[in-house]
């Protein structure tokens, strides 16, 4: 099954085992991958984006 191209922010917020304060906290501090907020309000992520943010993550932290 593929998976989808954009994520809901509760999607992303379970992937990373991440509650959505904490999640806002690290947007506010200018991390974190980058959001698309839908015409409806909605908040949505790239999956790409997502990837390559925790890739960045993981080599950092190398």
């Amino acid at each position: 099954m593929a998976r989808p191209q954009m994520l809901k922010l509760a999607d992303v917020l379970t992937e990373l085992g991440m509650s959505r304060a904490a999640f806002y906290r690290m947007r506010a501090r200018g991390q974190g991958p980058r959001l698309y907020k839908l015409p409806n309000g909605q908040i949505r992520v790239r999956r790409a984006d997502l990837d390559d943010w925790l890739a960045a993550c993981e080599a950092s932290a190398a």
